[in-house]
């Protein structure tokens, strides 16, 4: 299962370090220049840098760990970025 969403913003590479020094701590974290992987127990997200806007791919193995996947990434996104008053991510399937 797989959905994916895109989070319009000016600080999309120090809200992907933010995610992923904070995650790094408790699950392994892949970070490059362009792209961050975190491999949660129950799937992976990937974060990627896009013009004004960071791209996130989320994978699971059923609906249930991809809905907790999705909980927890929006949940610390959108926590990390308050200064930017941001809305709920508008996620689409993949």
């Amino acid at each position: 299962m797989r959905m994916t969403a895109d989070f319009p913003t000016a600080r999309g590479p120090a809200l992907m370090g933010t995610m992923a020094k904070h995650f790094g701590h408790k699950i392994p974290v892949a970070l490059d220049d362009g792209q961050a992987v975190l491999d949660f127990p129950m799937g992976a997200a990937r974060i990627a840098l896009r013009e004004d806007a960071l791209h996130l791919a989320l994978e699971a193995a059923d609906d249930a760990a991809l809905e907790r996947l999705r909980e927890v990434v929006e949940r610390h996104l959108l926590r990390f970025a308050h200064r930017e008053v941001p809305d709920a991510l508008a996620w689409q399937p993949a």
